[in-house]
């Protein structure tokens, strides 16, 4: 009954498969093999986007920091969410691979950015010439760190929000297979053609060992991705191992059916919560996490027998009155069970 996240998920079984696989002969390293040529045609065609240029790297830190690096300068805003993931989880590493990029945080409720609300932000940027930090480029995080899910039609709002400024949009999609699943739309759908200009396409959420893509939608930008992959320590020599998991990743649509499953137990394990007494939800349950509030007492229950999920915030105490709500994260995986999802909602109920 582990929900503290969908990192403390194993990695599925083809995925390995395909990683043993990888492990035989000799392979041209940094992305010069067959598995990695692989790879690039085969998102190319699931974004119908056969220009795009793609590359691999270990984490979604790097993917989201260098991303940002390639569509903004060292004097330029990046304009996210302020629950934004390299708002709240990065460490700095957005403006540490830029140079010094600001990140302007911008409301909208359940951790997606208002269009309204971005329009205001960039304008206010800008304001005194050289005295100020420059309007840089956008950032979108989907599925979002509350777990709602932006819509195609959400984001090309944004985007055009951004395009009336003459800025990029970057989307991190750590969860990106969650959003697409939960929205039904197509990888284009939700990206290029909303106005997305570079994606970080995650994977080790959703089942990977360990392999993120960017996909940057203007290949103009390729040659200086390369330069600060390099540059930043993040260009594997055994490539061919991150290529084995993004190809069984895609293989079948196994990215698809993981983060379904992924998807259905949260929206089981919100259908269970809502049934305690004086229980609510604190956002709606579009992917695979639940926020959730319920009485401390069905918290002390789940916690002594051994559930695993995180009080949000953290600040948060189970000592005190047994029936006031405390409010949780619980994150599902494409290998969490039933029989996880209701052995946790018998402990709440007691």
């Amino acid at each position: 009954m582990n929900f503290a996240s969908d990192n403390a998920s194993a990695a599925a079984p083809d995925i390995l498969a395909a990683v043993a696989a990888a492990n035989s002969g000799y392979a041209m390293p940094y992305g010069n093999d067959a598995l990695s040529e692989q790879v690039r045609e085969r998102l190319r065609a699931l974004f119908e986007a056969p220009e795009a240029a793609v590359y691999l790297v270990a984490t979604g830190t790097v993917a989201n920091a260098l991303s940002c690096a390639i569509l903004t300068e060292p004097w330029g805003a990046i304009f996210c969410h302020r629950n934004a993931h390299i708002e709240e989880d990065e460490c700095g590493a957005p403006e540490f691979y830029t140079g010094g990029s600001k990140l302007v945080l911008v409301d909208g409720a359940h951790a997606k950015m208002a269009p309204e609300a971005l329009a205001e932000a960039i304008g206010f940027t800008g304001r005194s010439g050289v005295h100020n930090v420059q309007r840089g480029m956008v950032s979108l995080t989907n599925a979002s760190e509350h777990g709602t899910v932006y819509t195609p039609a959400e984001v090309a709002a944004l985007s055009e929000v951004a395009r009336g400024f003459g800025l990029p949009v970057h989307m991190d999609g750590a969860r990106f297979a969650n959003a697409i699943v939960a929205s039904g739309a197509s990888p284009a759908e939700m990206t290029w053609r909303a106005g997305v200009d570079v994606l970080s396409f995650g994977g080790t959420k959703n089942g990977c060992l360990g392999v993120e893509a960017v996909i940057i939608f203007d290949p103009a930008k390729a040659w200086e991705f390369e330069l600060r992959r390099k540059r930043g320590g993040h260009l594997f020599s055994k490539h061919r191992f991150l290529a084995a998991q993004m190809l069984a990743y895609l293989e079948g649509g196994l990215w698809l059916r993981l983060a379904g499953h992924a998807n259905a137990m949260a929206a089981r394990l919100a259908d269970g919560i809502l049934r305690l007494p004086g229980a609510s939800l604190v956002h709606p349950t579009e992917a695979n996490a639940v926020f959730a509030a319920f009485p401390r007492a069905a918290h002390r229950r789940a916690h002594a027998g051994g559930a695993a999920y995180y009080l949000w915030p953290f600040d948060q105490s189970l000592a005190g009155d047994a029936d006031a709500p405390l409010s949780a994260r619980l994150v599902c995986s494409w290998s969490t069970t039933p029989e996880d999802v209701e052995g946790l909602l018998a402990l709440m109920r007691g």
